[in-house]
């Protein structure tokens, strides 16, 4: 579905990726890995067109997206949750849901507010508040949902729980796997190894820029010295 190949990005005269592989197929969790400024936000930004690429090529469903812009990008079917959430703090719960709301692959089960409220409970009823007033882990959860009522082939999520109570974290995980039951193709970056292993079929690291492992979960969560080496765990 999704492939990323040699792809480089930079941010002015400072590179920060360097040639980097990666490929998601319909209906696979994937998870990206790695420690702060190691290059996670550069790659989910490269994708979604908000950096430009200074060398390779990423396609979406076989076709080029690289040098689209960022709307174009979303359109053919890529939906993001930024680190920091970034919901419409003027609008309401249920406005935020709606304001981008989409079906344009023509889903046959499409994600709709009984759906999104569904999927998180503690959202119904906020639905008439203003999503600057809501908690951190209320606007995550807002977030996703937002994302997902675009209707998106692909579902990318940069820093999935960071920074959320442990009580909200284990809801964003509940409703992620539910998300993955649905067949939704994800990509997610946490920090949370071992949740990450229970729900990703595979996994990238990233070093400085570049792609220095990848594999199953079954592989990460067994080697020791792979996480301790690269992932500080």
């Amino acid at each position: 579905m999704l492939e990323l190949r040699q792809v480089g990005a930079a941010y002015g005269s400072s590179r920060v990726l360097f040639g980097i592989d990666i490929a998601i197929a319909e209906g696979e969790v994937v998870a990206l890995l790695g420690r702060n400024g190691m290059g996670k936000t550069t790659t989910v930004n490269a994708i979604m067109g908000l950096v430009p690429l200074t060398q390779g090529d990423i396609r979406f469903s076989g076709e080029r997206i690289s040098g689209l812009p960022p709307y174009k990008v979303a359109r053919s079917g890529l939906a993001l949750v930024p680190e920091g959430r970034q919901v419409f703090p003027n609008l309401s719960v249920e406005e935020n849901l709606v304001a981008t709301a989409a079906n344009h692959g023509r889903a046959a089960a499409p994600w709709t507010l009984g759906s999104v409220y569904d999927l998180f409970p503690a959202l119904t009823p906020l639905a008439r508040r203003s999503a600057g007033l809501l908690s951190g882990g209320e606007q995550q959860m807002l977030a996703i949902g937002r994302a997902l009522m675009t209707n998106p082939r692909l579902l990318i999520l940069d820093e999935a729980t960071e920074g959320l109570a442990p009580r909200i974290r284990r809801e964003i995980w509940t409703a992620l796997e539910r998300i993955r039951g649905r067949g939704q193709s994800v990509l997610v970056i946490d920090k949370n190894i071992r949740m990450l292993g229970r729900i990703a079929d595979r996994h990238y690291i990233l070093e400085k820029g570049r792609i220095v492992w990848s594999g199953a979960s079954d592989r990460l969560l067994s080697d020791d010295s792979l996480r301790t080496r690269f992932l500080g765990a």
